[in-house]
């Protein structure tokens, strides 16, 4: 069984047992969530699609850390110029544990 779900703006494909890193939850780690924001699910050749949610589906996951993401460095230059900016980001992250899918 496979779902579609949405957090932190994106859309993410799930199984029971993955490791998935989404945006940054509120949640201490090792706490178990609900995700209801539930956008498909499937199963072989039968699949729920949501208008935009499919009603009652949810899926359990656990919070197995936070952390945060590799540097990406960001540089702007303009040629003959004397102009050179360079910044760099790291995003924050929540590492998630899928246990179980429930279709509703």
């Amino acid at each position: 069984m496979y779902a579609v779900i949405k957090t932190g703006g994106k859309q993410y494909r799930v199984a029971a047992g993955d490791k998935l890193r989404v945006e940054t939850l509120n949640a201490a780690e090792g706490d178990s969530i609900e995700l209801d924001s539930v956008l498909l699910v499937g199963q072989g050749e039968e699949v729920k699609i949501g208008t935009p949610v499919v009603e009652n589906a949810t899926v359990s996951a656990k919070v197995v850390t936070h952390g945060r993401g590799d540097k990406v460095d960001i540089v702007k230059f303009r040629r003959r110029k004397h102009h050179r900016k360079q910044m760099g980001h790291r995003q924050n992250y929540t590492l998630l544990e899928i246990t179980g899918i429930n279709a509703g």
